[in-house]
This record gives C-alpha cells, sequence and structure tokens, in this order.
C-alpha cells in the first residue's frame, strides 16, 4: 500500500499472531545502505533492487518459518516469495493527514495521494501476481486495523 496506509503497523500485530517472522523492507533497505544515488525533485534514496534481493533472498534461505515482508511496493519481488500478498488501502483524506503528521513535503504528499487515487500499489500489484493470491483491504479507520489482523489471521493461519 501507500506509504502511511498503516501497512507496519498491521504487518507487526499480524506478526504476534502468527508463527512468521516480520522484516521491515524499508528499515532493512536503510540500515544496509541500499541505495544507488538520490532523487533531490522526489526527495528520496534511489533504491539498488540487485543488493536488496540478493540480501533478501540469503535471509530468507537461512532462517526457518514463514515470512511477513512490509513494504510499499510487491512489484520487484519474485512471484515464488509470496503465498499472500495484502494491499492496504486508506481515505484519501486520511491520508493526507498522516502523511501531514509524518513531515512529508508537498511534492511528497502529492505523489503518495495521487498513488492512491489512482490505485496505483494495486495495479502494479495485480499486474505482477496471481490474482488469487491479492486481497485488497481498506485500512483507513482505527476499527480498521482491528478487523483486518482478524482477516489476515484467518486467512493466512489456514495454511500454518
Amino acid at each position: 500500500g501507500t506509504p502511511a496506509t498503516g501497512k507496519t503497523t498491521l504487518a507487526k500485530k499480524v506478526a504476534e499472531n502468527l508463527p512468521l517472522n516480520f522484516i521491515d523492507i524499508g528499515e532493512t533497505i536503510k540500515k544496509e545502505n541500499f541505495f544507488d544515488g538520490y532523487d533531490k525533485r522526489l526527495e528520496t534514496h534511489i533504491l539498488d533492487e540487485d543488493k536488496l534481493l540478493d540480501h533478501l533472498q540469503e535471509r530468507l534461505d537461512s532462517e526457518e518459518g514463514g515470512y511477513i515482508l512490509d513494504y510499499h511496493s510487491s512489484e520487484l519481488f519474485p512471484k515464488r516469495w509470496f503465498d499472500f500478498i495484502f494491499v492496504l488501502r486508506c481515505d484519501t483524506q486520511q491520508l493526507f493527514d498522516r502523511l501531514t503528521d509524518r513531515g512529508y513535503s508537498d511534492i511528497k504528499r502529492r505523489e503518495n495521494i495521487e498513488c492512491e487515487i489512482f490505485g496505483t500499489i494495486a495495479e502494479e500489484t495485480r499486474e505482477s501476481y496471481d490474482k488469487d493470491i491479492i486481497f485488497e483491504l481498506n485500512n483507513t479507520e482505527k476499527e480498521d486495523l482491528g478487523k483486518n489482523i482478524l482477516e489476515i489471521t484467518k486467512i493466512v493461519g489456514k495454511y500454518i
């Protein structure tokens, strides 16, 4: 989902309920310095995808158990890594408020709001993976978080 839709909060809660390892891809990128430059206009680092994928593959191969990968986009990851993909959606006014609270610049807020309006993340996911493993969940209100934790736990829990 778009930044600030609640991915990390939800993923951590689901990982507490299921015997799955949580990996925050964004934090991994920062910690391991997987950058290949900086985009001044968008005020963001450019990801070195090859370094990230090599690192994650090593980790997935070396540790036992299943994983929850937390990232704003799934399209760069191999299909074989996923049994399920959950795309979080959010009302754009709520998303704007969350992005503002996080200190996002005007251009980054606008880009992320447009991404949510056009359903960019969901569309990219549908283009990259089998539709049977993709679930879109509304995560606008606080009560949506609890419902989504239960829904994901129910879906994934059947296979653990």
